[in-house]
């Protein structure tokens, strides 16, 4: 296969995951996700399985479940009747069901008491499946080099396992919708500190936000800031979850062919446009990496 074939047939592939991503609630049975790609029903299950390491079937019940488990946890305010049509089910029960298979507990006991390693545990197999379409996606011309301005902040610090990081992020969401600091009003940041791979003990991620006027610090927070001065930018679209691989391939591509030198700051990100409910097709993160 020549590199423009193998390019068109990712691609083909990418606009299936981004099909099931903005349609949750449409036809996304196998027949129908065949046509996205234009590829034989007869034969897409098995391109599917063997491009991503999942079924069609699993792929589809995990990205609906992982938006109803964030739709639960983090909009209250949101019925689960709700939450559960808008994941594709035509009933409660059908829906409780399902939930229940994935993540052993029911919507509502779940919305009670979040249990994240569960949660984690049980997507990996989805968000193993969009790293692959990404692992072979990006070029040196993705990369823009910036001055990026120092920015103050306020840091909430996750240090430990980061298959638990989830409740340190609900109570980051909760504060600021207790402070109306939403990302309409202060920018979002992470600082990562090591990748997934550190042993747990070791593991840190920053949680941030601008530090706009009269925005004081929550219990265990603290005011930081974001360094000022040059920085590779990698705008990512319908990546939320899955940094590892951008930053991998900035670390291991991107920068030996660059000619620059790191600085002496962690690696970085801004999340423009997320949110709980959105999807991730839409999300728009930039990763940046510090240079000298």
């Amino acid at each position: 296969m020549n590199a423009t074939a193998a390019d068109n047939y990712r691609k083909r592939m990418a606009r299936v995951l981004d099909h099931i991503d903005r349609h949750p609630d449409g036809d996304l049975r196998l027949e129908a996700l065949a046509g996205v790609a234009a590829f034989s029903k007869f034969h897409f299950h098995r391109q599917f399985g063997a491009n991503f390491g999942i079924s069609v079937q699993r792929y589809v019940n995990l990205s609906r479940m992982k938006r109803a488990a964030f739709a639960l946890a983090c909009r209250p305010e949101l019925p689960v009747i709700e939450i559960a049509l808008a994941a594709g089910f035509q009933s409660p029960d059908s829906f409780a069901k399902a939930f229940r298979g994935e993540f052993g507990v029911s919507p509502s006991a779940f919305r009670k008491a979040p249990d994240w390693a569960a949660w984690q545990t049980a997507i990996t197999p989805y968000d193993n499946a969009r790293k692959h379409i990404m692992a072979s996606n990006f070029q040196p011309g993705d990369v823009e080099i910036v001055d990026f301005a120092e920015t103050p902040i306020i840091v909430l610090s996750h240090r430990g396992d980061p298959a638990i990081v989830q409740p340190s992020i609900a109570r980051f969401i909760d504060w600021r919708k207790a402070n109306r600091v939403g990302p309409q009003v202060a920018r979002t940041f992470n600082m990562f500190y090591g990748g997934r791979d550190v042993a747990p003990e070791d593991f840190r991620i920053d949680l941030a936000c601008e530090a706009v006027r009269g925005l004081e610090p929550g219990e265990g927070m603290e005011r930081s800031a974001i360094a000022g001065g040059r920085c590779a930018r990698l705008k990512l679209t319908g990546v939320n979850d899955e940094l590892e691989v951008p930053a991998t391939w900035l670390y291991r591509d991107w920068l030996p062919q660059s000619g620059e030198t790191l600085r002496d700051f962690p690696l970085f990100c801004e999340r423009s446009n997320f949110g709980p409910g959105m999807p991730e097709s839409e999300m728009v993160t930039e990763l940046y990496l510090p240079l000298e």
